[in-house]
């Protein structure tokens, strides 16, 4: 993206984006979760945005670690992202894009305009947090140097090749003291669960990027998560 009005193209995507950047376009919220945002209208509007870049081993996937001390999902992995700043904009047009490179840039460091944003999931929602999240999609264009801005935002910048994400030997279903059951993914000396782990479950299922795997491995979450 360069400077000045965010926009969505997905024009000069590698081809292997294009099933992604097909799904972004036909995929409805209920596809992708049970949580949609309240009819009321209420909920923090944020988003996130969604990074693939390619890599030695192909292509990946940019996440981060939130800090222990955050108030809100504490160390948890997540797509970089946070609440809309009254100068991003409106939240039904491009305030979320806006909201997402700029979180983005300022949790990882990433060069906001190397980033080309080629979609736009519909709305989520977050019980736990409030948070109507908008999932921004990025083709990482041009690359830049990644790291830890704020330790007291965030604790890890990794990237995850979809190899990774896509072994079934990775995948597992987390298991929440509370009883709740979810998709979760064993990477990076990580678990990826809860809404990041959602969102990347679907979207590799309706890109056709998904291989079976086994359902009834369970990880189980300790009574903080």
């Amino acid at each position: 993206m360069d400077a000045g009005e965010p926009y969505v193209s997905d024009e000069g995507l590698p081809a292997w984006l294009d099933p992604v950047a097909r799904a972004a376009r036909t995929v409805r919220g209920e596809e992708l979760s049970r949580f949609l945002p309240p009819a009321s209208g209420s909920g923090r509007q944020s988003a996130v945005l969604i990074l693939f870049g390619e890599g030695e081993r192909g292509p990946e996937l940019l996440l981060t670690e939130r800090a222990i001390s955050l108030r809100s999902h504490a160390g948890q992995p997540s797509f970089p992202g946070g609440s809309l700043d009254p100068d991003d904009g409106d939240p039904g047009t491009t305030g979320p894009l806006r909201a997402a490179l700029r979180e983005a840039e300022e949790e990882t460091g990433l060069d906001a305009r190397g980033v080309q944003i080629f979609g736009v999931l519909p709305k989520l929602y977050i019980p736990v947090s409030e948070f109507v999240v908008t999932p921004v999609l990025g083709w990482w264009r041009k690359p830049s140097p990644v790291g830890v801005v704020d330790p007291g935002e965030t604790a890890r910048v990794f990237m995850v090749p979809v190899a990774d994400l896509t072994d079934p030997a990775n995948r597992a279903t987390t298991v929440h003291p509370r009883g709740h059951k979810g998709p979760a993914f064993l990477v990076h000396s990580a678990v990826v669960w809860g809404f990041t782990a959602g969102v990347i479950d679907r979207i590799l299922h309706f890109a056709g990027w998904e291989r079976p795997w086994d359902r009834e491995k369970q990880v189980p979450l300790d009574w903080h998560a």
